[in-house]
C-alpha cells in the first residue's frame, strides 16, 4: 500500500508552525471541538488502489487515489473568519505544492457555534515510480 500520510501531514504542519509557532494546534485526526485555538486537523479520508493497478495485478502497488480533509478552527472574539481563512490558505498552498487538487472549500457549521470552521477537501492520484 502506498502511504504518504506522514509526508503530507509534516509538510503542512511545518509550514503552519513556521508562521504560527507553538500558537497553533495541528492534528492528524478529526477533532470535533478543539481545546487549543487556532486548530487544524488534516485527515486522510481515502487511500484506494487505482483500477489499473488491479487490472494489471501490479505488485507492489504503483498508484493510489488519495483524499485528505482539512478543518481549520478559530474562536477569536473578532476576526475568527479572517484567521481561519488565512490558515486555510497556507494549507491550500502546501497541498497544491504536493500535487493535490482542491475539490471543495466551505464554511461548515461547528458543533460549538462560537467556533468558526472552514473545511477543504483535496484529491490526487499518487503514482510511485
Amino acid at each position: 500500500m502506498i502511504d504518504i500520510e506522514n509526508e503530507v501531514f509534516n509538510t503542512v504542519a511545518n509550514a503552519l508552525r513556521a508562521i504560527y509557532g507553538d500558537g497553533i494546534s495541528i492534528d492528524g485526526e478529526y477533532v470535533e471541538s478543539p481545546s487549543v485555538f487556532p486548530s487544524v486537523s488534516l485527515v486522510e479520508g481515502d487511500n484506494s488502489e487505482v483500477e489499473t493497478n488491479r487490472t494489471l495485478a501490479r505488485l507492489p502497488e504503483t498508484a493510489a487515489n488519495l483524499m485528505y480533509t482539512a478543518n481549520v478552527y478559530s474562536n477569536k472574539a473578532t476576526g475568527k473568519k479572517t484567521e481561519a481563512k488565512a490558515i486555510m490558505d497556507v494549507v491550500d498552498e502546501c497541498m497544491h505544492k504536493l500535487g493535490f487538487r482542491r475539490t471543495m472549500r466551505s464554511q461548515l457549521p461547528n458543533v460549538d457555534r462560537t467556533i468558526y470552521r472552514v473545511t477543504a477537501r483535496y484529491t490526487q492520484i499518487f503514482q510511485k515510480f
